[in-house]
């Protein structure tokens, strides 16, 4: 028996155009987008997989934290954001300097942290919003793999509605930051942490160069 789609071929083509036109987004115009599309964007975020046999409890497992640009509260996580970079650049330069195979390959990492600490974290107060999705953490512990999908979700929406995206993994390293949890007002230590910024892209991006299927599959029968 021949299996039907319940999509057809417009919309698959309308998933291919979005999934090629993602980009990771740096640079956003000062223009704030709508309320609407960032809680569509969140939408998108809940639908996404996530690890079913480790949620427990009616409590729903993720949250979703808006930090509008200029607020009080992200000048706040831009400065715990600058305090755990520079607590992270100090704990590899100690890892690297008691590991001389390490040192050639870290160091230039441990200088972009550096830099980082002074500088703040991109992500984080370059666009009209900065979004935290903080998920409960279970064992085994695999919250991050979560969020990925969840934020993955949240990119290609965001990529439909005609917005930009930023990646801030940073965030991660925040959630084991107590202030940082306080000011989400989620308990400490018991959440995982990833992010994002969105606004509207400055720039046109030029299209994206992938392989062929061809040059990197290879069928085993």
């Amino acid at each position: 028996m021949k299996h039907v789609s319940q999509f057809t071929q417009e919309e698959n083509a309308a998933l291919d155009r979005i999934l090629e036109s993602r980009r990771s987004i740096r640079a956003f115009t000062p223009d704030t987008p709508p309320k609407e599309e960032i809680a569509e964007i969140i939408r998108a975020g809940l639908l996404a997989p996530y690890p079913g046999l480790r949620v427990a409890g009616d409590v729903y497992f993720r949250r979703f934290v808006v930090i509008e640009k200029g607020s009080l509260q992200l000048a706040k996580v831009a400065e715990i954001a600058k305090r755990q970079v520079k607590a992270r650049a100090e704990q590899l330069k100690r890892q690297l300097s008691a590991d001389p195979a390490l040192r050639h390959q870290g160091q230039g990492f441990v200088r972009r942290l550096e830099r980082l600490a002074q500088i703040g974290v991109p992500g984080i107060g370059t666009a009209p919003y900065f979004i935290v999705v903080a998920e409960q953490r279970g064992f085994p512990p695999v919250e991050q793999e979560s969020l990925a999908h969840c934020l993955e979700n949240m990119w290609l929406k965001a990529t439909a509605l005609g917005l930009g995206f930023h990646l801030v993994s940073a965030t991660a390293q925040l959630g084991h930051d107590e202030e940082f949890c306080s000011l989400l007002d989620i308990p400490h230590g018991e959440f995982g942490t990833n992010g994002c910024a969105i606004g509207y892209p400055r720039d046109a991006l030029p299209p994206a160069s992938h392989p062929t299927v061809d040059e990197v599959t290879t069928w085993i029968e």
